[in-house]
């Protein structure tokens, strides 16, 4: 079931890093960090990736001016199906810094949340947590953390952490949303005429059909499938597979 302003939220986040991005020659050996909203699912984060890298396709570079491709592309994808291996990845990334001055990251707002929590409670630190529960992710600053971790042992100059969530979240549908919205309102009304109740989404039980899914099927925290044939090719192309 496809949430309804998922794909805008991507799109958006892509055309906020683009700019972001451009920091990368602001400074020698610069770290940026993009967190993206997604405390269980790595979705949102591995397509804002996948709409950036094909927005960066069509872009025009001149590498004669030591403006090429890969200094904006990106270096690691971490979403929270994933575990990450810090001391590999420490490794990995930078020998990328040494190669192109710069290294690019996307991570989940609760990519190794889990982790940052007992380190910091470890250290006797508080985490704040909501009615729920459920420990408060600006408080726990995942990309920060993480950031933090990787400029040391990268020995990074600089490091930038920005976040995408109010800009994302805060804009208007795309084509392709206001498409799923417009078919999924309609078909409300026929369900609500009918006196069928549920929720208005593709059931992917029922071969991705749209229909009026049922109350007691719907629930939180579904994990994104990293083993995705779009997700995997660009794991491997970013160097990460």
């Amino acid at each position: 079931m496809q949430s309804l302003g998922a794909y805008t939220a991507a799109e958006q986040g892509a055309i906020f890093f683009e700019n972001v991005v451009n920091e990368q020659s602001s400074n020698p050996r610069m770290l940026i960090v993009h967190e993206v909203m997604g405390r269980h699912s790595g979705w949102l984060t591995a397509r804002t990736a996948l709409d950036y890298r094909s927005r960066l396709k069509r872009r025009e570079f001149v590498p004669e001016l030591n403006f090429t491709e890969g200094h904006l592309d990106l270096d690691a994808v971490y979403i929270p199906e994933l575990a990450i291996d810090l001391e590999s990845e420490a490794r990995r990334l930078r020998a990328r810094l040494d190669a192109k001055n710069s290294v690019n990251i996307f991570i989940a707002e609760g990519a190794g949340a889990d982790t940052i929590i007992a380190d910091m409670e470890a250290k006797g630190q508080s985490v704040p947590r909501d009615a729920f529960g459920h420990a408060k992710l600006d408080q726990v600053q995942v990309g920060k953390w993480f950031g933090e971790e990787l400029k040391s042992r990268l020995n990074a100059e600089k490091l930038l952490v920005q976040k995408s969530g109010y800009f994302a979240r805060s804009a208007a549908p795309n084509t392709e949303d206001l498409r799923l919205i417009k078919s999924c309102t309609d078909l409300a009304v026929d369900a609500g005429l009918r006196g069928e109740s549920g929720v208005i989404g593709h059931d992917e039980d029922q071969a991705g059909r749209l229909r009026a899914i049922e109350f007691t099927r719907i629930r939180g925290g579904k994990h994104f499938d990293t083993h995705t044939p779009w997700f995997q090719e660009m794991l491997r192309a970013i160097g990460q597979g």
